[in-house]
């Protein structure tokens, strides 16, 4: 008599979170049918099958080819006490620097979008005073040294009253880059307060909500038709080459098939250095989404603008190394014939051992450190300019622009952050996209911080949990 099977590819096994409970369960990793799953079960709540990848030929390349030695944090900000993800923040277990750090100065929106994950809106009116943003970026400084980018968000930080002051707080610190998270209304309607960003550069970018070139998405997503408002913020960046990043909110069945456009659209404006897709996490307010339904992984948001345009190939569109379960990316130049995409033009057994987690280059020494400068998420956007610059001198089927500078860049980042139902410890372990907590003591993996620390949640949900694994440790 045979022995039963399992329908699936056992991966590996792991630690993730009851989306109910948030309990520490134990998980597997499986793949069936071309796709991957998250496989736990709960105790008190049971199993549960979780999608992580439509596509498990590029999830296995991600983790078996684009892994790199862990960068930590300068020195760790708690103490490793309870077991991952309750002792944010930053652990000694944490695997991970701060590729990107977040640094929220407001609560208060002008707008009440249906998905926010940061729960803002007009009814919240908290800013955070100078003195404790100062803090805050102290904090941030003393965990990166030189952190690589900080991102002033909200609610909407255009809306705090020292909003300029902060800019300078920044400025006065070792900060390679710097970007404003906005939705652009006032972006949209002054045009002096866009001259006054514009003084910024270079290390400087707005980081514009974009979403959708239609009526419905935006409506579903941000409560009001924007098309008028975006337009306008546009050309508000353009008219002073304001350095512009379209951030896209992604929900299944609702934007998901217009990335390709976006993308087009994107390129076609002189102000904008690339796309970012962010799927949506499922975390704050989030009215109609329904997991079961609109969520999507960073495997089927990359599949979708590989069918959409043909600016980009599948080659072109790969892994970041820091974490490449929840990264991807592409860089291109633009040129006057349109964009080179650059990702793909070094051939992958030149970029890849085949060893595990390990980036070796052949014996082409410049290339190597081209590469590694032009793909690092540790180099400041201006950077990466230089170095793709330099890189495309030594790829001899390109041409290289005279100058390339930044605006000379464009690129696609895939940001997926994990939630409830994704979340596993090897994933949130290498998270690299940080925020630094209100107390100024703590910066936190964004992830975690919108599951288990974000406002109330530390003290209603996370002390009871860190309670019960104190009780269930040996």
């Amino acid at each position: 008599m045979p022995h039963p099977t399992r329908p699936y590819l056992f991966y590996g096994a792991t630690v993730a979170l009851c989306a109910t409970c948030l309990r520490r369960v134990e998980a597997k990793e499986v793949i069936e049918d071309g796709r991957v799953y998250l496989l736990k079960r709960c105790p008190e709540h049971g199993p549960a099958r979780v999608l992580l990848a439509d596509d498990a030929v590029y999830w296995r390349m991600a983790r078996e080819q684009f892994g790199k030695a862990p960068e930590q944090v300068m020195e760790p900000n708690t103490a490793f006490r309870w077991g991952c993800p309750y002792d944010c923040g930053i652990c000694p277990e944490h695997e991970q620097h701060g590729c990107l750090t977040i640094l929220e100065v407001t609560d208060s929106c002008n707008l009440r979008c249906p998905t926010c994950y940061a729960s803002s809106g007009p009814e919240r009116t908290e800013h955070r005073s100078l003195e404790q943003i100062e803090r805050m970026l102290d904090r941030i400084v003393a965990n990166e040294g030189e952190p690589d980018v900080v991102q002033i968000s909200g609610g909407e930080p255009t809306l705090h009253p020292d909003f300029f002051a902060i800019l300078d707080a920044c400025r006065r610190r070792p900060i390679r880059h710097l970007m404003v998270n906005t939705n652009g209304l006032r972006i949209a309607s002054d045009p002096a307060f866009v001259e006054r960003l514009a003084g910024y550069m270079p290390g400087f970018e707005v980081y514009l909500q974009w979403d959708s070139l239609r009526e419905a998405p935006l409506r579903a997503l941000r409560g009001a038709d924007l098309r008028d408002v975006r337009r306008r913020a546009l050309e508000n960046l353009n008219a002073r080459n304001v350095s512009t990043t379209l951030v896209v909110t992604v929900r299944r069945g609702l934007n998901d098939d217009e990335l390709g456009e976006i993308v087009e659209h994107a390129a076609a404006q002189p102000c904008v250095r690339g796309v970012t897709f962010q799927p949506v996490q499922d975390a704050g307010r989030n009215e109609g989404y329904d997991p079961a339904v609109h969520r999507l992984t960073l495997t089927e948001v990359r599949r979708r603008i590989l069918e959409q345009t043909s600016l980009f190939r599948p080659a072109d569109l790969i892994p970041v190394p820091c974490n490449p379960d929840c990264l991807g990316m592409a860089y291109a130049v633009k040129t006057a014939g349109g964009l080179v995409p650059l990702s793909g033009m070094v051939d992958r057994e030149t970029l890849l051992s085949s060893s595990r987690n390990t980036i070796v280059f052949e014996s082409d020494l410049t290339l190597r450190a081209e590469v590694i400068a032009a793909f690092s998420t540790g180099n400041s956007p201006e950077a990466a300019a230089g170095a793709l610059s330099r890189l495309l001198c030594c790829l001899p089927d390109v041409k290289s622009p005279q100058a390339l500078r930044y605006d000379s860049v464009f690129r696609l980042i895939l940001m997926q952050f994990t939630d409830r139902h994704s979340m596993d410890l090897r994933t949130v372990r290498r998270s690299c996209v940080h925020i630094a907590h209100p107390d100024g003591k703590r910066v936190i993996p964004f992830d975690t911080y919108n599951v288990l620390y974000r406002d109330t949640l530390e003290r209603e949900t996370l002390t009871p949990l860190r309670r019960a694994a104190r009780e269930a440790s040996p």
